[in-house]
């Protein structure tokens, strides 16, 4: 009797001690799930704040990016529209004819230039010393001025006036080549590129007419290219 009485006493011992260490996993795995939830909203928290700065920095760089790339955008523009009028506003092309005794050398150059001629119907050593230039054409006496455009018919030789250019040619300082004029082919001279003049850095032609030489150049390299698509292709002569 004692012994059945003892048993179910001590079952019931063993079945407590279970339930108490149950309970305690139940609230160690609840404890370890709200940590785990805890650290999770907290992460989920700190991504939304740095989602949300990062969005408010690329908005504002992206807004300071665009108004910088429209300001740029609006200055080559205006740029733009500034060179084109430019470039109308040369035509329709002024034209200047020259001595007749000199073979009519006649020159179209833009509209906006303005030109100032010293010419002579004799044999005077210079019988034709044109010049033009944008808005005003400055002293001519002052040998530092560089003008757009320079035409003049010289009583010497086209040998003597090539002459001139050998030794800048053998120290590199000028390049020479053959050039004919569009519109008269018939007459062969040289085209001289680089220091044409003393601190002057520009192009001239330089062409046999008849027992004289004509001599067509640019004294800057700013107006290279008008020299080579408008005065060139348009002057004309009688050799």
């Amino acid at each position: 009797m004692s012994t059945n009485n003892l048993q179910p006493g001590s079952n019931f011992g063993t079945m407590s001690g279970m339930s108490t260490y149950r309970e305690a996993g139940t609230v160690n795995i609840l404890l370890v799930a709200l940590i785990a939830a805890g650290v999770i909203a907290l992460g989920l928290a700190g991504f939304g704040l740095w989602a949300f700065g990062s969005r408010q920095d690329y908005k504002n760089n992206s807004d300071k990016k665009s108004a910088a790339a429209s300001a740029v955008t609006k200055e080559q523009t205006q740029k733009d529209d500034a060179a084109q009028y430019a470039e109308e506003a040369k035509n329709p092309l002024k034209t200047h004819v020259g001595p007749d005794a000199f073979g009519s050398v006649t020159i179209q150059y833009p509209k906006t230039w303005s030109g100032y001629v010293i010419e002579h119907n004799n044999n005077s050593g210079t019988p034709m010393n044109d010049y033009f230039n944008p808005d005003l054409v400055h002293d001519t006496t002052d040998v530092n001025n560089a003008y757009a455009l320079r035409v003049q018919i010289v009583q010497t030789s086209y040998s003597q006036v090539m002459s001139a250019y050998k030794g800048l040619a053998e120290s590199k300082k000028v390049a020479v080549a053959p050039y004919k004029l569009p519109k008269v082919p018939s007459v062969v001279g040289s085209r001289v590129d680089g220091q044409i003049a003393a601190q002057k850095q520009g192009s001239m032609i330089v062409l046999p007419l008849r027992n004289m030489t004509l001599e067509i150049s640019t004294e800057s390299q700013d107006f290279e290219p008008d020299f080579n698509t408008i005065i060139l292709p348009n002057l004309t002569f009688s050799p």
